[in-house]
This record gives C-alpha cells, structure tokens and sequence, in this order.
C-alpha cells in the first residue's frame, strides 16, 4: 500500500488514503506536543517508536478479542488500518491518580484509586479538550444514544483489564491512558488511533520512573530512552 491523499494532520499522526478505499495509512510523527500545544519539541525516532508499541499493542488487543482499525505495520513509521468514522470523545481511564486530575481536585497525587474512574473529554483542540458527561455527550449528538456510551465505557475498562494485566507482566503500573474509538463501515464501534506512550502514563514498578510522556511534559529528558525500554521490554515479552 502507498500512500495517495493527505486526509488528516494531528499533532501527532498525519493519515493519508491509499489504493484500498476502505483502509487509510497514518504516518507517525516524531513531533512532541504538551498542554494543548503550549508545549512543542522534536524526538527523533518517536514517530517509529510509537508506531511499534501502537502496532504489538493493536495485536494483543485483537487476540483477546477486542475490535480495532489495526491491519499491519507497513514500516517504522506507518500503519495500515481500517477507516472509520472518529467519535470526538476522548476516553480518559485512570488507575492512579495524577496529573490533571490531582491539580484539578486535589486528590493526592499517586493514590490508587477505589475503582477506575472513566471521563470523557470533547475532542477539539480549538476547545481545550473540555470534560463530558453524559448529557452533553447525548446533546451535542456525538454518540446515537444512551446505549453507546454505556458501550464504550464498558470496552474502556474491559481493555483497562487485560492491559494493566499486560503491563504489570513488564513491570509497569498503567496509571492512566486516553483511548479514542470509531465506528467502522458497518457502524460498529471499534478501538482507534493508537496506543503508545504518548498517550499512556506508564511507571516503572520498581523504582516509580516514569516511562511515558511525561518525561517530555515535565522537562525530565530522556524520552526516546524510555519509549525504547517500553517497546524492548513488550517485545522481550513475546520471545
């Protein structure tokens, strides 16, 4: 597959059609984007990085029987997946408090919490990303009815599951993570976008290390080094 026409450019993905006009290409990028885009860098090799965890991710995910756009890896920085229609809410799953949620409610940052908590926010950047719940959801009409959201709730926390579970066999809490979801040619709701370190906070079990982002949001240095760790450790995983 090659790719033919520019579709779409985010902050971190630029997705493009191809001779199948049922599946896109999104190329990884290697720029780095913090708190709305206030913050901006570059990394070189983030792109290839995010694309291969996204990719090893996508598949686990498929194995245990969730449906994703995910169809192959075409090299380091592209990936061939299905095209759907996005859903403009961004699914926040949080384990552990921090970030946002501790500055924002006071909550201490690194306390466990109770159950995991599932937010909503709007995706729209000109917005600032602002929180949801159900009812602007079912007002603004980004979902058909009560039914969808209850839905993608419940394939949030049923990922949640089987990645903390992944994960804690690297020797790494999930924290949090933000997913989006699509629906296909057929309307139905699948996983989308990907699933890297630039959307996940990953610590490290032992040391409490962060492996993810925040590295880059909090001036930590070291980013590339980290996401290689990730994706070594995934891939150790598998032999």
């Amino acid at each position: 597959m090659t790719k033919q026409k520019l579709i779409y450019e985010g902050k971190a993905k630029k997705i493009w059609s191809c001779e199948d006009e049922n599946l896109y290409i999104s190329e990884f990028k290697d720029e780095l984007t913090a708190f709305n885009g206030e913050k901006k860098a570059t990394e070189e090799g983030k792109g290839a990085l995010n694309n291969k965890i996204s990719a090893q991710l996508f598949e686990f995910l498929e194995a245990k029987g969730i449906p994703t756009h995910y169809k192959s890896m075409i090299d380091d920085n592209n990936m061939l997946h299905k095209k759907a229609e996005v859903i403009l809410i961004e699914v926040i799953v949080r384990n552990i408090a921090t970030g946002s949620l501790s500055r924002n409610l006071g909550i201490e940052d690194g306390k466990i919490l109770p159950f995991t908590l599932v937010e909503f926010d709007y995706k729209n950047d000109a917005l600032g990303d602002p929180k949801l719940n159900d009812q602007h959801c079912l007002i603004m009409e980004l979902v058909k009815d009560q039914s969808e959201l209850e839905y993608i709730r419940y394939m949030a926390r049923k990922i949640n599951l089987l990645l903390q579970d992944f994960y804690a066999k690297l020797n790494l809490k999930l924290v949090d993570f933000k997913l989006e979801f699509g629906r296909d040619l057929n309307g139905n709701i699948i996983l989308i976008d990907e699933l890297s370190p630039d959307n996940f906070r990953l610590w490290d079990s032992t040391t409490g290390e962060s492996m993810d982002k925040d590295r880059f949001r909090q001036g930590l240095g070291g980013l590339k080094v980290a996401y290689e760790e990730v994706l070594n450790r995934i891939l150790g995983s598998n032999k």
